[in-house]
């Protein structure tokens, strides 16, 4: 292969990345369906802290609302590679969640767009923001520093936030950070398969 042929590749790969990532940080549709298709694998999702917020914590957020609101720290991983392919934090505020939907997000027993889709519930999201961070500005949703649980990366951190809307108002609001490898994994996968 010539210096040429490998920089075209290159090239190419880089394009490819970036591409998939505008993708994922622009959708306000299901990011797991387009994770899932990307990684070729259904991914699970672990959650790793999950509590209510205190008085305190809930009069940062400006609200004067009596139903509790929830923190759901998780990382969503390949069901098959094991591979963490995102780090996830979301907001939950109940009053304005189906009762039932809420008792699942509870019970940590799914993932948010899964529940949402299990029962089938009519939503809408949108984009607060999206970008690319270094791995020593990561923060959660109340801008605290927070360590992801994917490996330290040199590489800048795609990232976005949104809110999933319940009629008029904001039920859940989501901060994602994605593994900045995740398409270099994917890409290596498909050329071992290919060589055997």
């Amino acid at each position: 292969m010539t210096r040429k042929e490998i920089t075209d590749i290159d090239s190419g790969f880089d394009f490819l990345h970036k591409l998939l990532f505008n993708i994922l940080l622009i959708t306000d549709g299901r990011t797991t369906d387009i994770l899932e298709t990307l990684m070729d694998e259904t991914v699970s999702l672990q959650v790793i802290r999950q509590e209510r917020l205190n008085e305190e914590q809930t009069a940062h957020l400006g609200e004067a609302i009596d139903a509790p609101y929830y923190v759901r720290e998780s990382i969503l991983i390949g069901s098959k590679s094991q591979f963490v392919i995102s780090h996830n934090i979301a907001l939950v505020c109940s009053e304005y969640l189906p009762p039932l939907m809420f008792e699942t997000i509870v019970a940590k027993q799914e993932g948010i767009g899964k529940t949402i889709s299990t029962f089938g519930l009519q939503t809408s999201r949108k984009v607060v923001d999206s970008g690319w961070s270094n791995d020593t500005e990561t923060v959660d949703l109340f801008y605290k520093p927070m360590q992801l649980r994917f490996s330290p990366t040199k590489s800048r951190i795609p990232y976005k936030k949104y809110s999933i809307d319940f009629g008029s108002q904001p039920g859940i609001y989501l901060l994602e950070y994605f593994n900045p490898n995740m398409i270099l994994h994917r890409w290596k996968q498909v050329r071992n398969e290919n060589q055997r």
